[in-house]
């Protein structure tokens, strides 16, 4: 009986010895994107491209409502045939619009792809250079604070985004 006991206090020791050796560790990915030359310019390249689509979109706008304030203000001067004409060609209009939104701007559109182009490598690089972080520095787990309220309260010595940033090049304080 006393020689279980005695295996199973040196086996509740011995795994607990196991846990406390894990380390855990947190990055902002939010601060490291924000320290990151090439990801700037990703974004501005992404506000350019967008803001370029976006005016297209508007003045397409400006003129349907050109023709709308013009189709009224001629209407009863108009045939059937002229009206249907007028009327058709602001559908058109409307049609394109919507068409070039969804295009641009859309679930899957140029927006998106030109995004997921831009991004994915700065992704990339940040998590293997996490994931080598991570590994040299026995870490079990590594948590991004920055993508919602996960974590109530974090230890700064924990946080590894400056070594992160190390890590791709890039050179803080």
């Amino acid at each position: 009986m006393k020689q279980i006991f005695l295996l199973v206090v040196l086996l509740v020791f011995s795994i607990e010895g196991l846990y406390s050796q894990q380390r855990y560790g947190f990055v902002d990915t939010e601060y490291i994107l924000n320290k990151m030359p090439d990801y700037k310019n990703a974004q501005d390249q992404l506000d350019k491209i967008s803001k370029q689509w976006q005016n297209e979109i508007e003045g397409i706008s400006v003129e349907i409502k050109e023709l709308h304030a013009k189709y009224r203000a001629d209407e009863v001067f108009l045939s059937t045939e002229m009206r249907e004409k007028r009327e058709k060609a602001i559908h058109d209009k409307e049609v394109l619009v919507q068409k070039l939104q969804q295009k641009y701007f859309g679930r899957n559109g140029e927006l998106y792809k030109k995004r997921q182009e831009l991004m994915k490598p700065i992704q990339d690089d940040i998590y293997e250079a996490i994931k080598e972080i991570a590994k040299s520095g026995s870490y079990g787990m590594i948590i991004d604070r920055a993508n919602g309220p996960t974590i109530i309260y974090s230890n700064t010595k924990f946080d590894l985004s400056d070594k992160v940033l190390y890590k791709l090049g890039i050179r803080t304080k």
